[in-house]
């Protein structure tokens, strides 16, 4: 890619990051027919400000950024909330022998986790994915988003503590009536 600390352009980005990219989106909650158009809008963004510079933050981290950021312009725009699940199939356990009562079991604790998710809003999903599920540490998701790591702290904290409150729950939103 580039050597020496030269910015990497969007197109050598798209090439090595974009299958990242589309993953970190799905992960976020945006539904699968819109993951094209937004993986395309990160990378024009990421052209746009003239390539990533290395040194700062990981090139994956600052397309995490961008990622955010348009996903939340978009869904603040057109006003809808995920509605799509993660596919359980990008999770399955493996296992030498199957066991159907174990899949199901899996499947539901995976639909389960999906709609806990599903309830974080777009401030708190991407710390919560970045941090739980691609292992980023907390400095480098405040790199990568442009905050301070307080506010990744303090934002981690509650994500976890709503995704633990809807799994045990199912999952589904409690209305009060």
């Amino acid at each position: 890619m580039s050597a020496g600390g030269e910015r990497v352009g969007a197109a050598d980005l798209f090439r090595a990051h974009a299958r990242f990219v589309a993953g970190f989106l799905l992960r976020i909650g945006v539904p699968r027919g819109e993951v094209d158009d937004l993986v395309q809008e990160v990378f024009l963004t990421a052209h746009r400000k003239g390539g990533f510079e290395p040194g700062r933050a990981k090139a994956t981290t600052w397309l995490c950024g961008i990622a955010t950021r348009v996903w939340s312009n978009r869904a603040r725009s057109m006003r809808r909330k995920p509605t799509e699940p993660l596919a359980p199939a990008e999770h399955a356990i493996a296992s030498s022998q199957p066991d159907p009562e174990r899949e199901v079991a899996a499947k539901r604790d995976l639909e389960r986790l999906s709609r806990a998710l599903d309830e974080l809003d777009a401030d708190h999903r991407p710390v919560f994915v970045l941090y739980e599920l691609d292992g980023l540490s907390c400095a480098e998701i405040a790199e990568g988003l442009a905050v301070p790591v307080g506010t990744v702290y303090r934002r981690l904290h509650t994500a976890r503590a709503r995704v633990r409150a809807a799994y045990e729950r199912g999952g589904a939103k409690r209305h009060v009536g």
